[in-house]
């Protein structure tokens, strides 16, 4: 029962705690697998961690006393400390873009009845010359859908607290709580602190555009027509002649990807080994451009595929050639004194031992 004696209460949340601990650690561990696999299933979202933990019970009571009990003894209203600790069971999100923490609302709400939010990001960009934590606080509940399915159960009665922030957002939580006297200090420290906060916002919308503008670069390459007709640049492999610029620039992630999928449709090229392989292109070649790699395989894709079949089917090769290195191969066809390094020593005496055998 409620009651104005702290003392009282105390002892009756150490109880409480004490005998539920097990409940809200499952509570924990089953929460944090649904949320989990709920935002993993939408695969539009860009998640770096779900994490939780339930509130360790000294720290509630000194949360309660701080924060609730001096206002509810005044108005000499009768409490329970667990009633007022939302975040004794918590759990926290951290995703990669802002605008994912909207998402993610939205699909914790077809699941969770949300009891409370707090939208952190909307009080401080509503407040000029103000910065500071920025982030989507939930309470919630298990939604009715799911209050009769037999592994949540035992976990009806269970209220969270969840925390939705970026990674951004979470470095500078971090990083805010280790800053001592934020309020009673001189002025020019807390210029700085602001100045730190600002720059940890602008990194946050930074992120977000350098997102879209790289998703609007990969659309507008796929977009692009890789079959325009256009003269190869020379009719036989050797070193490439300078060309007139056709108004794309040089080889990118973006245009190199757009050629590789033209010609293997059904394999999943990894952004980070794009661009790695692009940069080794480039590297060897730097005015290369999106038709001048488009040309170099269409004019030698069709010998390397040849070989590929015939090293393949040699009962003495273990290996394949993925199409990276169909491409690597088709680069070296094409100029094997600039794109030579491509190859190593043993790919080139295997590849050009057969080129002898399979002259034109």
């Amino acid at each position: 029962m409620p009651s104005l004696d702290f003392e009282k209460e105390k002892s009756t949340f150490r109880e409480y705690y004490s005998d539920n601990i097990k409940l809200l650690e499952g509570a924990i561990i089953s929460f944090k697998a649904l949320i989990s696999a709920l935002l993993e299933h939408d695969g539009s979202i860009y998640l770096s961690k779900v994490e939780g933990r339930v509130k360790e019970k000294e720290e509630c009571i000194r949360k309660f006393n701080l924060k609730y009990r001096k206002k509810l003894e005044a108005d000499e209203t009768e409490y329970t400390i667990t009633e007022h600790i939302s975040d004794l069971v918590g759990l926290r999100v951290v995703c990669l873009y802002e605008d994912d923490i909207d998402k993610i609302k939205k699909i914790l709400k077809l699941h969770f009845d949300i009891i409370d939010e707090t939208d952190k990001i909307s009080q401080i960009e509503s407040t000029e010359g103000s910065f500071g934590y920025k982030g989507l606080h939930l309470d919630l509940k298990l939604g009715e859908s799911r209050k009769d399915m037999p592994e949540y159960k035992a976990f009806v009665g269970v209220n969270f607290e969840i925390q939705i922030r970026t990674i951004i957002q979470d470095s500078w939580s971090v990083l805010d709580h280790k800053i001592k006297y934020k309020k009673s200090i001189p002025n020019r420290l807390k210029r700085r602190i602001n100045t730190l906060a600002a720059l940890f916002e602008l990194a946050d919308r930074e992120f977000k555009e350098i997102r879209v503008a790289t998703d609007d670069e990969i659309k507008k390459a796929e977009e692009d027509d890789v079959d325009e007709p256009m003269p190869l640049l020379i009719d036989q492999p050797g070193p490439p002649r300078p060309t007139k610029s056709n108004g794309r620039g040089g080889l990118t992630a973006f245009g190199f990807l757009r050629i590789a999928k033209h010609f293997f449709k059904d394999y999943e090229f990894d952004d980070y080994k794009v661009d790695g392989f692009t940069d080794e292109i480039v590297s060897l070649a730097p005015n290369i451009t999106r038709n001048d790699f488009n040309e170099y395989m269409k004019a030698t894709i069709t010998k390397v595929k040849q070989y590929k079949q015939e090293f393949e089917e040699n009962p003495e090769n273990n290996d394949t050639l993925n199409p990276y290195t169909v491409i690597r191969h088709c680069l070296y066809l094409r100029d094997q004194n600039v794109f030579s390094s491509m190859l190593t020593n043993t790919s080139k005496n295997s590849f050009d031992a057969w080129l002898a055998e399979n002259p034109g």
